[in-house]
């Protein structure tokens, strides 16, 4: 793990010093509130739960009229430590921000990232939403009692994938299940992809026995028969999936994921209200209601300092949880 993770602060160092400047680190907004310009870094691959909720978010600014000429852009690596580094290398640039959310605060831990968040302008946080556990649709496990007999017998056989590093969401849900179970968490095979859209693939293709990932990313999917959901990881079964919650299958985990958005260091006053503007605007529109129902999402909207003391409360959060689990 200490080599795996030297190796990857290593290729991060190496990016943030050889990729050119995203944009001038001047300003470049204009006046009524529209971000010249704006682009938003996303810290995985493509269609992961990041991906999607950022570029979900410009498309309901550019269909509101909010602002114009954006682009969504992808810099994966590291568990978006990669990205994370990117951003806080671009001081002042008040036309950039990065989708993130649980995940990257995790992977500042477990890959032992030398840039933290709390190195960013905190802007928004937008959306929560549970894990769904899934399965193929050829597997074997019809439901998840099934799933956690077969766990519990041979842990180290019974491998489940996520859609982000060791710390994140799609790593701590099934961990904290495999406690609640008597599975010891060393003892867990947990294989990690780059984002939800990785994960699909090896699921699908029976790599991993199961899958835990966001329900956004995977509504088409299980729509469509591809996916069969074993339970929800949230409080509450989710409208028109046909699963049970954890603690109604018998497991005593409630977990829910959440993201958000951050900036550069050092910008502007001026620069960090008008981006911290433009998605309360954004949150009003209908575009993004629509949106949240769509892709089952909660709205969970906090901005500035509110949502900057929401991270260190995750930060401390999260280190306990794995110290506790003995995986830091």
């Amino acid at each position: 793990m200490r080599l795996r993770s030297a190796f990857a602060i290593a290729g991060a160092l190496l990016l943030v010093l050889l990729v050119p400047p995203l944009a001038s680190t001047q300003s470049d907004t204009r006046a009524g509130g529209e971000i010249r310009n704006f682009r938003v870094l996303v810290p995985n691959s493509p269609g992961g739960g990041y991906d999607i909720t950022a570029r979900t978010a410009v498309k309901a600014m550019e269909d509101a009229g909010l602002n114009r000429n954006n682009e969504v852009f992808n810099l994966p690596g590291a568990g978006g430590t990669v990205g994370l580094g990117r951003v806080v290398n671009e001081r002042g640039n008040g036309s950039l921000a990065m989708s993130m959310g649980l995940g990257v605060v995790g992977s500042v831990f477990t890959n032992n990232s030398p840039v933290s968040l709390q190195d960013t302008t905190p802007i928004a946080k937008t959306v929560e939403e549970p894990n769904v556990v899934v399965v193929g649709k050829d597997s074997p496990y019809r439901d998840l009692d099934q799933l956690v007999s077969e766990w519990k017998a041979r842990p180290g056989e019974t491998p489940v994938g996520g859609g982000s590093s060791p710390g994140g969401p799609d790593h701590l849900a099934p961990m904290l299940m495999a406690k609640a179970l008597g599975i010891a968490p060393k003892s867990v095979n947990y294989v990690s992809y780059d984002g939800g859209g990785e994960l699909l693939a090896s699921v699908l293709g029976g790599k991993v026995d199961f899958g835990v990932s966001g329900i956004g990313e995977y509504r088409d999917q299980i729509e469509s028969g591809e996916l069969r959901v074993l339970a929800v990881t949230g409080a509450k079964r989710i409208p028109g999936v046909d699963a049970p919650t954890l603690q109604e299958a018998g497991v005593d985990v409630e977990f829910t994921n959440w993201r958000g958005i951050v900036a550069p260091p050092g910008m502007s006053d001026e620069d960090t209200e008008r981006m911290i503007s433009l998605f309360r605007r954004m949150h009003d529109t209908p575009e993004w209601r629509e949106a949240l129902q769509r892709n089952g999402w909660s709205d969970a909207f906090q901005t500035g300092d509110e949502f900057g003391a929401f991270m260190r409360q995750e930060r401390d959060r999260v280190e306990s949880v794995l110290k506790e689990l003995g995986l830091v």
